[in-house]
């Protein structure tokens, strides 16, 4: 089974505001409402793709409960933490030209919930796929992706990681299946500026050797690069389409990653199929639907 965890999800209220202004009353032309935070998009856009997985994380309030349902509705399993005080963040997206958003806070997660998921997830066995990401609440350890990687090590549990900076890091020395910052975070890992695939080669690598298994680089429109546990080093540019979101698009990376691995047992075509479903979100309003990922993979 593949699992995926979320300590903070959303509601993501997205809105379209044609020339948005400042201290008036602006209306929208466009607006969704959608569940969010990293691992919930890789849990909707694994369902999309034809896999299932279940949904882990923290929920509280109405909002939480919304949560729920909806994630139930594209075909998720859920299995989120109910916790008692506050309420699961709503976060606003506001597309008006430039794309500008407001974060939630989300809600209280004691010690006492957290200790909840630790033991949903010893309920982990070999073959299992558990993929965290995402940024970590102010209640939460700054340490919980190391704890988590820790209390499944020697499991044969393939876990992922997309998270920033001390997160990632933090995880290595319990050698993760796969990791995949993008470019970004990777020059902050190592204290440089990436810009090219060539730059990100070497310094992809050098996580190999700190303890990944396998990375996987998101680029956005410089397209990506994958080096293999083999050292197998591939890359690829980006699709040729029209960028409508961009939120999603590497949790997206990871579901199709995930998928084509899954299908084909090939690191080559599980990097192509990442690649396409990444895509596949940044071109749509919703995230990647397995048609559209077929339908890019095919163009390349």
């Amino acid at each position: 089974m593949i699992y995926t965890v979320t300590f903070n999800p959303s509601l993501d209220y997205i809105v379209r505001v044609d020339g948005f202004k400042p201290g008036i009353i602006n209306r929208t032309t466009y607006e969704n409402i959608l569940p969010g935070g990293k691992g919930i998009n890789v849990s909707i856009v694994l369902s999309n793709l034809g896999h299932k997985s279940v949904a882990l994380g923290f929920m509280a309030g109405f909002t939480g409960d919304d949560i729920e349902e909806l994630m139930k509705g594209f075909g998720c399993g859920v299995d989120l933490i109910r916790v008692r005080e506050g309420f699961s963040r709503i976060n606003v997206k506001l597309k008006s030209g430039e794309e500008t958003e407001i974060n939630g806070q989300g809600p209280l997660i004691t010690a006492e919930d957290i200790e909840k998921l630790y033991e949903k997830l010893d309920s982990l066995v070999s073959g299992d796929i558990l993929v965290i990401s995402g940024s970590v609440p102010g209640s939460l350890p700054r340490d919980v992706y190391e704890r988590i990687t820790q209390r499944l090590e020697g499991k044969g549990v393939r876990i992922v990681v997309d998270a920033e900076k001390d997160l990632l890091i933090g995880t290595l020395r319990c050698r993760p299946w796969l990791v995949k910052p993008n470019e970004r975070e990777l020059g902050e890992i190592y204290g440089v500026t990436l810009r090219t695939q060539e730059e990100v080669i070497p310094y992809a690598k050098r996580l190999l050797e700190d303890g990944a298994r396998n990375v996987l680089i998101s680029m956005a429109g410089e397209g990506a690069v994958f080096i293999s546990e083999n050292g197998e080093v591939f890359r690829s540019p980006a699709p040729k389409g029209v960028l409508v979101n961009s939120v999603g698009a590497g949790d997206s990376m990871v579901a199709g990653f995930i998928s084509g691995y899954l299908e084909t047992g090939d690191y080559r075509e599980a990097f192509r199929m990442g690649i396409a479903a990444g895509s596949a979100s940044a071109f749509s309003p919703n995230l990647a639907t397995r048609p559209e990922t077929e339908a890019l993979l095919q163009a390349f």
